[in-house]
């Protein structure tokens, strides 16, 4: 690469949440990019899938960096040639107080995108670059745009009131396998199979269980509507002899599934005996029960549904 271009990979991420959202959003990016971001366009040295969250937007790889736009001109013209079409997007941010306009936009567009090697081409283009303005910088690089692939699963042939929201289940996916799809993981307890779903759409290795037989046809259904297959075993927690890298439990708390402290404590106790890190979805304050099963709290964060207060408590 032309000594012009960037030596160190940079990356630079723009996400959204509501309010309500603000707590599982902050887990999911701090367990990700191993650093709480303190704004909502970040810089990163660690590369991620940016479909892969509910909250991140889009993403840029850098490949320019200057510090005037007319260096920045000078710069891009040092891209390698693509054989592959091209169009430029300049990328606003919450970060910028005096927001460009879009004439201006336009004009910034053209200009960057005349100036990088290769077919301009307006209505299908094979890739796209990013232009933005952040931190007294300008950058250019490969851009990314979430596809959002979560809201096609709210339309799952069967579900249930107190199952988590794909948005949640997602996040909750990333907090237990933030990077390597090849971990083996498990959701003992899986309902529904929200949680499946969103792990087999990011091709992670995920399998699951449940006690209750009257769900898992609805699960099986759920899992081959989207086109995923995965093992769904009628199975007790207490009956799970294969080691996995990662578990996600989603402590039973309907009135179909109402569970004692002791029952807790067996349940998560079991756990211990085949993973070593696990992901825990509760209603109550199930610390000292957490500890007793001989797990370390390591983060949690907090989920609002409704009257509904959720812990995500993240344990090994």
């Amino acid at each position: 690469m032309n000594n012009e271009l960037q030596k160190e990979q940079k990356y630079i991420y723009t996400y959204a949440c509501r309010v309500e959202e603000r707590s599982l959003c902050d887990l999911e990016l701090r367990t990700i990019f191993q650093e709480q971001p303190q704004t909502t366009t970040f810089v990163s040295y660690i590369p991620f899938d940016v479909s892969r969250s509910p909250f991140i937007r889009e993403s840029i790889d850098v490949l320019v960096e200057a510090s005037s736009f007319n260096e920045l001109l000078e710069k891009v013209t040092f891209i390698p040639l693509s054989t592959k079409s091209f169009k430029t997007i300049y990328v606003r941010h919450d970060e910028l107080l005096d927001q460009i306009d879009l004439k201006e936009r336009r004009r910034i567009e053209r200009e960057v995108g005349m100036n990088i090697p290769g077919e301009v081409h307006m209505e299908t283009p094979e890739q796209y670059y990013g232009i933005i303005n952040f931190g007294e910088k300008w950058y250019v690089g490969q851009y990314h745009k979430n596809d959002a692939v979560w809201l096609k699963h709210q339309n799952k042939p069967n579900s249930y009131s107190t199952a988590l929201n794909t948005r949640v289940a997602r996040a909750v996916v990333n907090i237990a396998v933030p990077h390597n799809t090849n971990e083996k993981v498990i959701d003992p307890c899986c309902g529904i199979g929200t949680v499946l779903v969103e792990g087999l759409s990011m091709g992670i290795n995920i399998i699951g269980s449940d006690r209750n037989p009257l769900i898992l046809q609805g699960t099986r259904e759920n899992i081959a509507h989207f086109g995923y297959e995965t093992e769904v075993l009628y199975r007790d927690i207490r009956d799970v002899v294969n080691q996995y890298d990662v578990a996600i439990i989603d402590m039973p708390y309907n009135l179909c599934s109402v569970i004692s402290p002791q029952e807790q404590l067996e349940m998560l106790s079991c756990a211990r005996e085949f993973t070593k890190r696990i992901v825990i979805i509760t209603i109550e304050d199930i610390d000292s029960i957490i500890r007793d099963a001989g797990f370390t709290i390591i983060d949690r964060c907090f989920v609002k549904k409704g009257r509904l207060d959720r812990q995500i408590i993240v344990c090994k």
